[in-house]
């Protein structure tokens, strides 16, 4: 009784404090001995501690290796759509349905689609805002350098097309206006194409051959990756090997009519404008003056045959698409974590009931009700904060060999490891300290007849 009597004034002297209870963690004279116990008492049941841990290991592995993939991913997207201009708005010929073409005969029939130059005089003369529009013609032909060749596209465009574009000569120049205007046979080739036609030699002054015509090489353009569709931003690109030459020899060589043949009919297709980049002066009129192109388009357009794409709309889609991203893998995550401090939490109650007798051993010599909280929140905090480090090196780890074997780019904040270590730390926290308080508030009297 006189055990149990000191105990309890004791108690009523010692009042348990969460903030107490936390704050002498950091005393100098209690520090090195708390954790010298929490250490031999984990260590006493390794496999346990270890099986214990895994939880916390997954989830913030999961956080950091997940939220790189996803960084990764929309970033690729959004440099996509960066590289076609936030105040470029893209007009595309698109064709028709088979019910729309114009039939001639039975087995013949000719189709007139796309953009216009008359359509692109109206925009630039009747829409304000706009500073330059740069039209282009693509036309799929076979590139060839002596015996080597590539399917390629061949795109007659304007002088200013790589400042519009936000691509980069990287050896060389671009053709000029008075090339332009001579119908001069030049050409710039992309680096991807270059690598191909001219995998050891300079292209630069030489010559590659489309159809029965040879052009000469004055530049290579950087290379851009392009989707399969124009509205997908999706990191999934492809390589195109182009050719860049002035529009006017496009005109000329090519002509603005294509012969398709096929077993048994003729194919005939007109499109004097493939695409059109529009720049618009301040990126605030970009919807509005996109709105107005497609009303001007829909009345000299009778069928539905383009198309506009607003790379600013695009950019807020996919900027929209990565918070959504990020939210749900951040849930995913978090659920892991739950699971690793419920995890936590049984087990450190399983250990309470073990140590029982220990604990009112510790009650009767002296120690206090905060004493006995610390001690197991201590144990806990262990628990999770090694398993955080253990899944920060992992997490770490996984996004490089992703990079490596999926060819996929992922990118690791510096906020993303401090994020999941932290909330790991505070998983040990929450579910360490009902366990905790339940073993301070044992009768020492009654622990010590616990067998």
């Amino acid at each position: 009784m006189e055990l149990k009597t000191e105990t309890r004034q004791r108690d009523e002297e010692s009042e348990i404090s969460p903030f107490k209870d936390l704050l002498i963690i950091f005393m100098p004279d209690h520090i090195i001995r708390i954790f010298q116990l929490a250490l031999k008492s984990l260590w006493l049941h390794k496999l346990r501690s270890l099986l214990t841990i895994l939880g916390i290991v997954f989830g913030v592995c999961s956080v950091i290796a997940m939220l790189a993939i996803g960084e990764g991913a929309s970033y690729e997207a959004q440099e996509q759509i960066k590289n076609l201009g936030s105040q470029n708005i893209i007009l595309q010929s698109v064709k028709p349905p088979e019910e729309q073409k114009i039939s001639g005969a039975a087995e013949n029939f000719a189709l007139d689609y796309g953009l216009k130059y008359s359509d692109l005089k109206r925009i630039r003369a009747t829409i304000p805002g706009i500073t330059i529009i740069v039209p282009g013609r693509i036309v799929r032909e076979y590139i060839w350098n002596a015996t080597r060749r590539v399917d390629g596209e061949i795109v007659g465009t304007v002088p200013w097309y790589p400042e519009m574009r936000n691509q980069r000569v990287i050896r060389g120049r671009f053709f000029s206006e008075v090339e332009m205007d001579y119908s001069a046979n030049v050409c710039v080739i992309s680096s991807d194409t270059a690598q191909i036609l001219f995998p050891i030699s300079n292209p630069i002054g030489k010559e590659v051959r489309v159809g029965g015509t040879y052009y000469r090489v004055v530049g290579i353009l950087e290379s851009q990756k392009v989707t399969k569709s124009s509205t997908d931003v999706s990191p999934q690109k492809a390589t195109v090997y182009r050719i860049f030459i002035p529009l006017n020899t496009a005109r000329a060589r090519f002509g603005e009519t294509i012969l398709k043949r096929r077993s048994g009919s003729t194919e005939v297709e007109r499109v004097e404008l493939h695409e059109a980049t529009v720049k618009v002066s301040d990126p605030k009129l970009v919807v509005s003056v996109s709105q107005s192109i497609n009303t001007l388009l829909k009345r000299g357009h009778k069928k539905k045959d383009y198309e506009i794409i607003v790379p600013l709309e695009l950019l807020k889609r996919a900027e929209r698409t990565k918070q959504i991203f990020n939210i749900v893998l951040g849930s995913i995550a978090a659920i892991s974590l739950l699971v690793g401090g419920i995890g936590i939490m049984n087990i450190m109650l399983a250990t309470v009931t073990e140590r029982t007798r220990e604990i009112g051993i510790r009650r009767a010599l002296g120690a206090k009700r905060r004493d006995i909280v610390t001690q197991f929140l201590v144990e806990s905090v262990m628990l999770s904060g090694t398993g955080g480090l253990i899944g920060v090196l992992f997490g770490i780890t996984i996004p490089f060999m992703v990079t490596a074997f999926a060819n996929m780019k992922t990118i690791i904040t510096l906020w993303s490891p401090l994020l999941a270590f932290s909330i790991s730390a505070l998983v040990g926290i929450v579910f360490g300290l009902y366990p905790a308080i339940r073993a301070a508030k044992m009768d020492p009297v009654e622990a010590l007849r616990h067998e």
